[in-house]
């Protein structure tokens, strides 16, 4: 089981599987060279500790990992995907308020 902290992990091809797995894992695809990317980045910091463990907070580079992109159909970004046990089981295109994804990560 993978420990949860008030961070934001950089997930790989190798780690996907695992960590999404979990209970509640929010991945956000994005690029370095992506500006809303670089709004997004320090707003999952603060879902990070206002989520305060109950959830494992992730980004994804979609220019190093394709595959994983091109398997969850990620078209744009930042595109942010919740998972609960493995499953996508929200999506959301574009910057997101911090508050919306701490009351997804909430009501799962």
């Amino acid at each position: 089981m993978i420990d949860i902290k008030q961070e934001v992990i950089n997930l790989t091809t190798q780690s996907f599987d695992k960590v999404t797995s979990q209970k509640r894992v929010l991945v956000d695809f994005w690029a370095e060279w992506c500006g809303p990317c670089r709004i997004q980045g320090p707003i999952l910091k603060d879902v990070a500790i206002a989520t305060g463990g109950k959830a494992i907070i992730a980004k994804l580079n979609v220019d190093d990992n394709q595959a994983i992109a091109a398997k969850y159909g990620v078209n744009s970004i930042p595109t942010l995907l919740l998972f609960s046990e493995g499953k996508v089981v929200r999506q959301f295109v574009g910057v997101q308020p911090k508050q919306v994804l701490v009351n997804a990560i909430n009501n799962i």
